[in-house]
């Protein structure tokens, strides 16, 4: 018998259906909850990797084919521009935007690889099991992802630049396509892939845009030393100042000045003779970066999730709160609104302390590029307590280099923990405000706070007068101003108030230690993110890891970066290349590479030109102490001084028999008695 199978009609879900309605009771079907499915963009992952990493290669090879043989040798031996040292972190006149961009990109990876369903692009649905190891992988492979973006832009030629076009024009497109293809993605927030890849699109844009350009000016063949720049720095050193400057540095500044000077302090003005070195601009640029991605999942992370507690707040709360007998009101539905108003509240006040954090941080991030350029400043014209509380040596050392190479990360490590803990502690001062104060003031109810305001009301106005009564007997009864001078007054009563007033003082101390408590906690917390100041007293400044590894840092870009020992080796190097051209350069150079060039004089005795040399030589060594350790007759130092107290030594010890065998009327001479040494030019 056949039976013919009657196919199930598919079923449609709509809002206005009621399967269990019931006409004593009716209620609507809950709005089912947003689910984001997995989405496959046409430009597939894997397989551009694939295409991306093999003509990375082949753009390699062709780039060091391409080099000459004796620069590729070179390159590698002495870190100058090849395949294998992609940029010179020591170079202060070089291109920083390149490297930037390079950098941006590789952390903008590393911040979304993190919460990553598949770490790495070649392995799809990737184990729980395996997923951390993957991450330690994609660590080391997206930097050699974007590796030859960065060795494009370091050749300086034309090829190189061609290929970064290229390249960079496919990074862009495909991630573009992509971000068009799946807007959404089911992870943590539905639009969280897309606003997370923001940084790296622009920073890829702009890579896009540079590199054609530097297609179209041609390579620069400068070389460091033939930068203009270090020369103009030396001119700027030896520069005098104006005296109407040190003039109005005497006068008292107003209150108007003194506040316009306080907020210059905090927004970075460039200079035109002081370029930033590339690791510190690196570091700077990455922690722009790392705060848009800790703002990013600071929202997302919490908004949606108090959006959907706020939509599923029903009159089941009422009971809830009725639990812990806390009473709103008497009605269900007005409990409902008080607390969707509360919610509400509490989400104003987390977005208001994430952004005061975030503008807390671009303050303070603006503050440490200030004191950056104040204290390299300091360095290269030797002002080593600037930066150090002891005397040091400034030349690179073991954990100098270790500091030095990860300083760009450890910026961006603190300042992205810098801003979580700020937000929290924002969070806890806003809700405490809103929640103790304005509301109870604005609905009359649940006035906690000032009742136990009220009641401790005697102490306060205690402790207020008692305080004021100091500050008052101190400055009328107890000073005295006789003759300019100032001395103690009316000491009996001194005394005696000391005493009386002596436990009153035990209270008053407790309220100070609460409150230094506060104030000590709020400024390293405020201050965290920075590394240019240490967040202990100056004597334990060494125990502050962050602050010694900026220290030690500086080290190595002061001992191979100073902008007057550069100078001067150009100089030098100009000698061995030219002999007519350069001997007009050395020759300007003893004359103190004048600023203004005067008109040339009739010639004179060598000698005063030889003095004057080595008086602009002292000024410079003056004006420049960390050089003094470069000079040859500084490093033969130690050796003469061992051999002079040899001879001292020798001379001493047959002293009293030549003493005796000369002449009663003959003047003895004074054993190691040095000629006073001349300074030696330049």
């Amino acid at each position: 018998m056949n039976q013919s199978k009657v196919e199930p009609e598919p079923f449609e879900y709509t809002y206005y259906d009621y399967p269990d309605w019931d006409s004593s009771d009716p209620k609507p079907t809950a709005r089912p909850q947003e689910v984001i499915p997995p989405c496959d963009p046409t430009a597939d992952d894997k397989l551009f990797h694939i295409c991306m990493l093999s003509i990375s290669l082949v753009v390699m090879l062709i780039l060091a084919a391409l080099n000459k043989k004796n620069r590729f040798c070179r390159g590698f031996t002495r870190g100058s521009s090849s395949i294998f040292s992609p940029v010179n972190f020591l170079d202060q006149t070089q291109n920083k935007g390149l490297a930037m961009a390079v950098f941006g990109i590789v952390f903008s990876k590393l911040a979304v690889l993190v919460l990553a369903p598949d770490p790495l692009p070649f392995s799809q649905d990737t184990p729980a099991e395996l997923k951390e190891y993957m991450k330690i992988i994609s660590i080391f492979y997206y930097p050699v992802l974007y590796y030859p973006l960065l060795v494009c832009g370091t050749l300086q030629s034309k090829a190189g630049y061609a290929f970064g076009s290229l390249l960079s024009l496919g990074h862009f497109g495909i991630l573009l396509w992509q971000k068009f293809d799946c807007p959404q993605t089911p992870e943590i927030y539905k639009y969280y892939a897309l606003l997370a890849s923001l940084p790296q699109l622009a920073c890829l844009a702009y890579l896009c845009v540079q590199f054609p350009l530097l297609y179209l000016k041609g390579p620069k063949h400068d070389e460091d030393l033939d930068s203009s720049y270090y020369i103009n720095y030396v001119k700027s050193v030896l520069k005098k100042k104006s005296s109407t400057a040190s003039c109005s540095s005497t006068e008292k500044p107003k209150l108007a000045e003194r506040i316009r000077d306080t907020i210059k302090s905090y927004i970075y003005t460039p200079e035109k003779v002081f370029r930033f070195p590339l690791q510190l601009a690196v570091s700077t640029f990455i922690a722009f970066v790392a705060m848009y991605h800790t703002a990013l999942l600071l929202v997302v992370l919490v908004v949606p999730t108090l959006h959907i507690v706020r939509a599923g707040i029903d009159e089941n709360i009422a009971f809830l709160l009725l639990g812990f007998n806390i009473v709103l009101s008497e009605d269900r539905m007005e409990v409902v609104q008080i607390v969707i108003f509360y919610t509400w509240l509490l989400e104003v006040c987390y977005l208001c302390a994430m952004t005061l954090s975030c503008l807390v941080s671009l303050i303070m991030l603006m503050r440490s590029m200030i004191l950056h350029r104040s204290n390299l400043k300091g360095l290269y014209r030797g002002d080593i307590y600037n930066v150090y509380n002891c005397q040091k040596t400034i030349r690179p050392s073991k954990p100098g280099i270790v500091c030095w190479m990860g300083l760009a990360g450890y910026q961006a490590a603190l300042i992205s923990l810098g801003m979580i803990i700020q937000t929290i502690v924002f969070l806890i001062c806003f809700v405490f405000l809103v929640f103790l104060i304005l509301i109870p003031i604005f609905s009359g109810r649940n006035l906690i706070l000032f009742h136990i305001a009220a009641k401790a009301w005697p102490v306060w106005v205690t402790l207020t007068l008692v305080t004021a009564l100091q500050h008052v007997t101190a400055k009328f009864a107890f000073i005295k101003q006789d003759a300019g001078t100032r001395d103690l007054d009316n000491r009996g009563s001194l005394f005696l108030l000391t005493y009386l007033l002596y436990l009153v003082n035990i209270v008053l101390g407790l309220v100070v230690a609460i409150w230094r408590l506060v104030i000590s906690a709020l400024y390293n917390i405020l201050h965290l993110g920075r590394i240019d100041i240490s967040l202990l007293h100056r004597t334990s400044e060494s125990c502050d890891p962050a602050y010694r590894y900026y220290a030690h840092s500086l080290k190595v870009e002061v001992s191979q970066s100073h902008p007057v020992m550069k100078a001067f080796c150009s100089l030098l190097l100009d000698v061995q290349v030219q002999s007519g051209s350069a001997g007009q350069k050395i020759r300007d150079a003893e004359e103190g590479i004048q600023i203004v060039h005067q008109e040339k004089r009739q010639s004179k005795p060598g000698s005063c030109r030889r003095i004057r040399s080595r008086w602009q030589l002292l000024y410079t060594l003056v004006n420049n102490p960390s050089l003094l350790g470069s000079r040859k007759h500084f490093q033969l130092q130690n050796t003469e001084s061992f051999l002079n107290g040899l001879n001292r030594l020798n001379g001493t010890q047959n002293y009293s028999s030549k003493e005796a065998s000369k002449p009663a009327g003959e003047t003895a001479e004074t054993p190691g008695t040095p000629e006073t040494p001349e300074i030696p030019a330049n």
